[in-house]
């Protein structure tokens, strides 16, 4: 198994300037894809818009899984500023990053769409006069980027490696089933408006596309936050896993029912999200967390009570940055490289709730204590 080594050069965050010149030339090579077979379909099917469609969707599905592929270990190629907003949103990226994602997404997709036109001897870029308009086609919109988020968050966090896939699949699936076919994506969409051809559309119909992609990626988001509450452990890896800003901190106990899960919920409650996460687990993680520990959490603000304990795998050690171990000893994977720590704590389990609080309040010093010294610490 690879192992995450101190000083690894392939596990250190690229710069932002490498990391938005990814998403240009990644944004680009969709948009090309998308354009460009979109013409080619249109000129070879004879007619036949049905044929056209599935040519295009065929086309743009092989892009998407190869483009994730390629350009997710650098920038986690986004392509879409509805993706980076939501990312954002749950802590994944740092916000400071937000603008520049988006930039370069609209920019490549400008790109992507003159070289396509490049390609097929069209002029550089000609206003769309496809009209795509109506409450129909607004709904559509709404559940293709609502269905693009939900599964770009159902899968990434059990399934990482799976999501261009998943991408591709879903995306295939929307061009068929909404009258939109599937834009879901604001960059796409503007940069479509600048193309008078099979996949374009009318400049003046594409706000309306926007805004409705904007809103169902944030229902999706919003939906999921509720249903998975871990789910921003997952958000830095979005849409496959990459070297990111923030560090992570694992905490890891036996059960991972008590002491590792109100360690990390203390941890992501200080910390500043952009600079560092905690995740929890167990080297044999329990049913669920304990009940004597979610009614002490409670009396301070923190719901436990749709948390869910897992287990600590080599592979999940291998993704962070710092271990702190609460009792699992040598069972705890050992990772080259990997910082570790011990907090010699009991184990809450079955204790009266006046020692499990003596327990929580010691947790949360210690993680108080561990922000403060590592300069992680939420901004007021």
């Amino acid at each position: 198994m690879a192992q995450r080594l101190a000083g690894d050069p392939d596990m250190t965050q690229p710069s932002l300037g490498r990391r938005v010149v990814a998403e240009i030339v990644a944004t680009a090579l969709l948009l090309a894809t998308v354009v460009g077979s979109g013409v080619m379909a249109e000129r070879l099917a004879g007619g036949n818009v049905a044929l056209a469609l599935l040519a295009n969707t065929l086309a743009t599905a092989g892009a998407l899984i190869a483009l994730i592929l390629a350009f997710g270990p650098i920038s986690g190629a986004h392509m879409n500023p509805a993706v980076t907003l939501a990312d954002a949103a749950m802590g994944g990226m740092a916000r400071r990053d937000v603008l520049p994602y988006v930039v370069a997404q609209i920019s490549g997709a400008y790109l992507g769409v003159a070289v396509a036109h490049g390609m097929f001897e069209l002029p550089v870029f000609s206003a769309s006069h496809h009209v795509r308009a109506g409450p129909a086609q607004f709904l559509s919109e709404f559940v293709a980027s609502f269905g693009l988020l939900a599964t770009i968050w159902g899968v990434a966090r059990r399934r990482p490696d799976a999501v261009p896939f998943a991408v591709a699949a879903y995306i295939v699936a929307a061009y068929w089933f909404t009258a939109s076919t599937s834009f879901a994506n604001p960059a796409v969409t503007l940069a479509r408006a600048a193309s008078d051809t099979f996949a374009g559309i009318r400049p003046a119909d594409a706000p309306a596309f926007m805004v409705a992609q904007v809103l169902g990626a944030a229902a999706a988001t919003l939906l999921f936050r509720w249903l998975v509450p871990a789910l921003p452990q997952a958000a830095p890896d979005i849409l496959v896993p990459h070297p990111g800003a923030a560090s992570t901190v694992i905490f890891a106990c036996v059960h991972n029912a008590g002491r590792s899960q109100m360690a990390a919920a203390f941890f992501n409650a200080m910390a500043d999200a952009s600079r560092a996460r905690a995740v929890s687990a167990g080297t044999q993680p329990g049913e669920r967390v304990h009940p004597e520990v979610i009614a002490a959490m409670r009396e301070v603000g923190i719901d436990l009570s749709n948390a869910q304990p897992q287990r600590l795998t080599p592979e999940l050690a291998n993704k962070g940055n710092l271990l702190v171990t609460m009792g699992c000893g040598e069972a705890c994977p050992a990772v080259p490289g990997l910082r570790r720590d011990d907090w010699p704590l009991t184990d809450p389990k079955g204790r009266p709730i006046e020692e499990v609080r003596r327990i929580r309040d010691e947790i949360r010093d210690r993680v108080a204590a561990l922000v403060a010294a590592e300069k992680w610490k939420r901004s007021a």
